[in-house]
């Protein structure tokens, strides 16, 4: 075994050095379940071979058993839940307002007043879409809060603890982008402002104020593009973030209580 490190060239043991060092860390641990092949020191056991099973998703949809402090009446029951069913809640009432409006600087504002005045529950669904995009940020954020003052960010709930903050922050961003979209002076003003902030990133500053004003002010382009965002992107980005949260809630040992 001596001779055969020996026989490494330099560049092949430091990076063996710094494989193993990654792979004993907190956050590779965090993020590789126990079973996992790249997990450090795997081997091709019955045992490891059972972990792949039971850490797959698509096998355990469903929790073999649930803890009694996750079904318990309490103030923050199901804060999660809430979340999700609000985002669903948002999608179907953003579908129907798709139908009347037409992402334009000539016809926005146009298309929201009639759909308010116009078309059969069209003030309804709005303003359905509007309090649940609300409620949503709020019950995002006391779920968070409840996570942290229960302690569990801590192991083995870290990496889904990072997932929740990616979720918050998406959260946060589709609540910006939906309020710019009636495109009144309101909306004018904050994207301004959100504009001018996001012009001070380091280095891409520039760059990233241009590519959300498509172009050096604002003008149509804009609205495409944070329509776009809004109705697309950041609802698929979510989804897939949602998926990988609510796995790692199974897999992590169900829902979290105080520790």
């Amino acid at each position: 075994m001596a001779k055969a490190m020996q026989n490494k060239s330099l560049p092949a043991r430091v990076m063996g050095d710094l494989t193993d060092k990654v792979q004993a860390s907190q956050t590779w641990n965090s993020i590789f379940r126990p079973g996992s092949i790249f997990r450090k020191g795997y081997t091709d056991s019955p045992r490891n071979r059972s972990y792949v099973i039971m850490n797959s998703v698509l096998y355990h949809l469903h929790p073999v058993k649930v803890k009694r402090h996750a079904v318990k009446v309490s103030y923050t029951l199901c804060l999660g839940g809430l979340s999700f069913f609000l985002f669903i809640l948002l999608t179907v009432t953003g579908i129907f307002l798709m139908f009347f409006y037409r992402p334009t600087a000539a016809q926005a504002w146009n298309d929201i007043y009639a759909l308010q005045t116009n078309v059969a529950f069209g003030l309804l669904v709005r303003n359905m879409h509007r309090w649940a995009a609300h409620l949503m940020v709020l019950s995002v954020f006391l779920h968070m809060a409840r996570v942290f003052y229960h302690g569990a960010y801590k192991p083995p709930r870290e990496f889904n603890w990072v997932i929740g903050v990616i979720l918050l922050t998406l959260t946060l961003l589709l609540s910006f982008t939906g309020y710019l979209l009636p495109w009144d002076q309101l909306a004018l003003w904050a994207v301004t402002v959100g504009t001018n902030m996001m012009g001070y990133t380091p280095v891409f500053g520039d760059q990233v104020r241009f590519a959300l004003l498509g172009g050096a002010e604002i003008g149509t382009d804009t609205l495409l593009r944070w329509y776009v965002l809004h109705v697309l992107m950041l609802p698929f980005v979510i989804v897939i973030f949602m998926a990988i949260h609510f796995w790692r809630v199974r897999k992590d040992g169900g829902i979290s209580g105080p520790l």
